[in-house]
């Protein structure tokens, strides 16, 4: 595996899913050679990801290849480092997250947003979800939160969400008065 390319291949790749997409392209499993799919593997990520970022990137205009790769760097570091480069076995279920009203001192989406997070990071989201979906970009928006700062956050306080939700907080709270 090639370390120093992981952004330029990342980006390549991601720019042919768009195209691919916009051209009527679909199904995560039709935009990606065996090689490539191998390649996302060694590095922490699957064809759905990139599928998520180019249908939100035709639709939306957004994440786009610059969020998208700052979201993978995070996944990847944490795939290599944490879990030495073997995948989790776990799939999160969807049906366990909290509600999208849900609230912690107020802000919306927090309390689905840290385990729907934590899934990114440890590999374990189904393909229905995507991390940094209209949703999540809407309260990252709000908030002013970069989503891989976020990814990053959940990573430092893996296994507490109340450290996890006062920063978020904090965040708010500068946001709203700043």
């Amino acid at each position: 595996m090639k370390h120093y390319d992981f952004a330029r291949q990342f980006h390549a790749l991601h720019d042919r899913a768009a195209a691919l997409y916009a051209k009527g392209g679909r199904g995560a499993d039709t935009f990606c050679t065996a090689a490539e799919t191998a390649w996302l593997a060694a590095n922490g990520l699957t064809p759905q990801h990139l599928y998520d970022y180019a249908e939100d990137f035709a639709g939306y205009g957004e994440p786009g290849p610059d969020l998208a790769l700052a979201i993978e760097l995070v996944r990847r570091d944490y795939f290599l480092s944490a879990q030495h480069g073997r995948p989790s076995r776990t799939v999160l279920d969807e049906a366990a997250l909290p509600s999208k009203t849900a609230a912690v001192q107020g802000i919306e989406w927090l309390p689905r947003l840290i385990p729907k997070a934590r899934a990114k990071l440890r590999g374990e989201l189904p393909p229905s979800l995507m991390y940094c979906c209209g949703g999540d970009r809407a309260f990252f928006k709000k908030h002013d939160i970069l989503p891989a700062e976020f990814l990053s956050l959940v990573w430092r306080h893996e296994n507490d969400d109340v450290a996890v939700a006062a920063w978020a907080v904090r965040r708010a709270t500068a946001t709203s008065t700043g």
